[in-house]
């Protein structure tokens, strides 16, 4: 068992673990489907890794989550009565028991507050993408991950697609210049309308479970579909570019999900990207049903193109390339590598990271809902767009109206 916090004053965590101990004890914040498929994954990826608390705004969740795990990950969850919590500050509660690291897999809204406080009280932090739904969010997130870094804590983020193999070495080459100098690309990602995602509606529940229970469709929880999912390929554009966009002009709307039941999100973004050096990126995604579904990215350089999806790595033109061996899953790797950055020591911070390619799509959003074109400089420090409430309690909470381009603010 890792030392207790008394015998290990004033070292950071991975001091702790380099200093001998082996066992890592997780924390999970988030017991939906993702939560539970993060913890598995983690235990799975290395030897001497247990849940050893789990929390929960609600109770079902947590209770359906521990009986998945413990049968899913038999011997490795020691959770008990006591560590186990529901409510609005579950998060803490979990985060003062005996656990190593904290697995961050609560609604994106949360993500800014909750990643402070696991930094706060020394522990590593593993946390989904997006890692925030506003502006304020992700500077947030950015102080926090300096913060752990001065501390020697470990953090990364759930953008698994940066550890394919194939995407891997299809970047290494694009860097080394097999494509020349990129001059535009394309990305792409169309798919349904997840019209049976979350949880029916039942009577008894308030406004506020309500948007929680089904948070997808509210943008003050998700970020809008571009942000909570869509930053995936985003993340892809910024590596291979290795900068973020100076600035954008995007556009969107909800065609198709006109029904109140899907809350007050968009259904489909196009945006148009402005990097350095004059590269355009030209960006479409949505979700909707019958849609023809793609998810891809293209990239033209001066010596060739490239082409990569989750499946294929192909490089056209001088320098020929197609990527045919194995491909492990990148979602055990990740935890892999934390876990081994946590056990020798070794420096592992996505923080800041994962915050610019957040708000490279929150931009993007801000820019559909307001109709106007906005800079990454304006965005990323003048922004006071900020989604947060004064408090969180069970009640009323109304929802609002569809954002409508040229008539919301620009904030």
């Amino acid at each position: 068992m890792a030392e207790s916090k008394s015998s290990a004053a004033g070292l950071s965590g991975s001091e702790v673990f380099f200093a001998g101990s082996q066992k890592i004890r997780v924390g999970l914040i988030g017991c939906g489907r993702r939560g539970c498929y993060d913890a598995t994954n983690c235990v799975n990826s290395s030897e001497n890794v247990e849940i050893a608390a789990m929390g929960d705004l609600f109770e079902d969740r947590l209770d359906n989550a521990l009986e998945y795990l413990k049968g899913k990950l038999p011997g490795k969850v020691s959770v008990t009565a006591d560590t186990c919590f529901t409510g609005w500050d579950a998060y803490r509660q979990v985060m003062a028991c005996d656990v190593d690291m904290v697995i961050l897999t609560t609604t994106p809204h949360f993500r800014p507050q909750q990643f402070r406080a696991a930094i706060e009280a020394g522990k590593h932090v593993f946390m989904e993408k997006p890692v925030a739904i506003d502006p304020v969010g992700v500077r947030s997130v950015i102080e926090t991950s300096e913060l752990a870094e001065g501390k020697g804590l470990t953090v990364m983020a759930g953008t698994q697609m940066r550890r394919i193999p194939h995407i891997v070495e299809l970047m290494r080459r694009i860097h080394n210049g097999d494509i020349g100098e990129i001059l535009a690309g394309q990305v792409v990602r169309t798919e349904g309308g997840m019209t049976d995602w979350g949880q029916t509606p039942q009577p008894q529940w308030s406004q506020m479970e309500l948007q929680i229970r089904r948070w997808l469709f509210y943008y003050w929880l998700s970020g809008d579909l571009i942000v909570e999912q869509q930053v995936h390929n985003l993340d892809l554009i910024n590596w291979a570019l290795q900068s973020h966009p100076v600035q954008c002009i995007a556009i969107g709307g909800r065609q198709t999900r006109t029904d109140p039941l899907y809350g007050n999100v968009y259904d489909h973004f196009m945006v148009e990207y402005d990097y350095p050096n004059s590269v355009r990126i030209q960006y479409m995604g949505g979700q909707i049903d019958g849609f023809t579904g793609r998810n891809d990215q293209r990239l033209v350089g001066t010596k060739g193109s490239a082409y990569f999806d989750f499946g294929n790595a192909i490089i056209e033109g001088q320098n020929p390339f197609e990527y045919d061996q194995p491909i492990p899953n990148p979602c055990i790797i990740q935890h892999a590598d934390q876990i081994q950055a946590i056990r020798t020591g070794q420096k592992l911070n996505e923080g800041r990271r994962i915050a610019e390619s957040t708000l490279t799509a929150i931009m993007a959003r801000m820019s559909a809902y307001t109709g106007r074109a906005l800079k990454w400089d304006w965005a990323m420090n003048a922004s006071q767009l900020d989604y947060s409430l004064p408090g969180y309690e069970f009640g009323d909470m109304p929802v609002e109206p569809p954002a409508m381009p040229g008539k919301t603010k620009l904030i």
